[in-house]
């Protein structure tokens, strides 16, 4: 559920397209002044640290290990790039809020995100990744913030969906929906996904492959 009517067949084939190449490790770095050269297009996913990140960007990716997956929160601690068939660079951004780490290395690592999202001009979206059987977070709503304050776009996606009701994934959906509403960087739509039975992976896929149309490096 990416779209109102979900997007085209073109889409949908262009975001497979792209996800089908190559996907290689470019850099990582845990500080602002070792970030790479800010060329091409750069996509970034964000969410708390237990959100399943890691797995959608495996997912997305066709990949069972291009990014590192745990199960304890917090493995992530760099800001990791990946060049993605050439087409443009995805960023896997350190988990934020509670992890199973020292104190004081959860807020450099959060300090690092919000500098990130806060300078990067090459920053096309960033994708929010939102636990749908939980929602929104105090932590959650400062990322949010900060999007809103640098004008980067972004958009909710809500994972794990697979786990919950119907009923329940109606009425997340209408609860994020609501919440989102007058924040003036926010994309309107909410993709609904789950890594585990490939819900919304397509429609994330057509979701990228749109960005980049509309940033001219479509191909």
């Amino acid at each position: 559920m990416v779209m109102p009517d979900g997007p085209t067949p073109e889409l949908i084939e262009a975001g497979r397209k792209i996800f089908a190449g190559e996907a290689d490790f470019a850099a990582a770095t845990g500080t602002l002044d070792r970030l790479p050269p800010m060329t091409g297009v750069e996509i970034a996913f964000a969410g708390r640290s237990n959100v399943g990140k890691s797995t959608l960007v495996n997912a997305l990716t066709g990949r069972k290990a291009l990014a590192r997956t745990s199960h304890t929160p917090g493995r992530t601690q760099e800001l990791i790039f990946f060049d993605v068939n050439g087409r443009f660079t995805l960023v896997d951004m350190p988990g934020y809020g509670y992890a199973a780490v020292e104190k004081a290395k959860v807020e450099s690592w959060t300090k690092l995100i919000h500098d990130y999202l806060r300078g990067r001009a090459n920053l096309a979206r960033v994708f929010v990744l939102i636990d749908a059987r939980h929602g929104f977070k105090p932590v959650d709503e400062a990322v949010l913030e900060t999007l809103d304050k640098a004008a980067v776009s972004y958009q909710i996606v809500l994972t794990k969906a697979d786990e919950l009701k119907q009923s329940e994934v109606e009425a997340r959906i209408a609860a994020t929906r609501e919440a989102i509403k007058k924040r003036p960087a926010a994309f309107p739509e909410i993709a609904l996904t789950s890594s585990r039975t490939g819900l919304g992976i397509a429609e994330l896929r057509a979701s990228v492959a749109k960005i980049l149309q509309e940033r001219g490096e479509a191909r």
